[in-house]
């Protein structure tokens, strides 16, 4: 049976709750390098990677929840099967579209607050200054948004953001993927490289 939208969100959110309920549990799922939890990605989706790829699932695209399932496929998935290899960026561009398609369309309305942040992480993943600095005000908005109990959780994902952009400002891209990506990388970006969390 094909996968459906519904099915990438509650893989990718777990049942409702609080965004702070979501997060410790989702939280290494999205984030910590897992074995256990990429052959979950590829056992469950996979194939539905390559059916998007081949545009087979493009209307999912027809509601504001169905584009963010495929804005989770194109942009989070990849990282999971492709863990470490060149094909984890290779469907960025369509993550990166698909996401300011549903910023025009005002889908963020239709979304939790948890939810918009993984619409918004095309936008920090690209090495594009424009959408560093929309990402970063994206994420601005989200934690001034956030309930008084929840504003730390979204202040981390702001604080990430901010990251992201300093790197991109600097260097014009991103050097941890030089080697994934064959890039060659500066002397700037070699020293760079060496410091604690330059590997985001």
């Amino acid at each position: 049976m094909m996968t459906q939208p519904e099915n990438v969100l509650d893989f990718w959110f777990g049942p409702s709750g609080s965004a702070t309920e979501i997060v410790g549990r989702q939280r290494k799922l999205w984030f910590a390098k897992s074995a256990a939890n990429d052959q979950a990605v590829v056992d469950q989706f996979a194939d539905t990677l390559v059916e998007a790829t081949a545009g087979k699932l493009d209307h999912w695209a027809d509601t504001p929840r169905g584009r963010l399932a495929l804005v989770i496929v194109f942009d989070q998935f990849p990282h999971h099967i492709h863990r470490d290899q060149s094909q984890a960026f290779a469907t960025d561009p369509q993550a990166l579209a698909l996401s300011l398609a549903a910023l025009k369309a005002g889908d963020e309305q239709h979304l939790t607050p948890i939810e918009r942040v993984f619409l918004y992480l095309p936008l920090e993943h690209a090495e594009s200054n424009e959408m560093q600095e929309l990402s970063v005000a994206l994420y601005e908005k989200l934690a001034d948004e956030a309930a008084i109990e929840e504003r730390a959780i979204f202040d981390d994902f702001l604080n990430y953001a901010r990251q992201h952009r300093d790197v991109v400002a600097r260097f014009g891209r991103f050097p941890h993927r030089n080697a994934i990506l064959r890039r060659p990388s500066t002397d700037d970006e070699i020293e760079f490289l060496k410091l604690p969390g330059s590997r985001f």
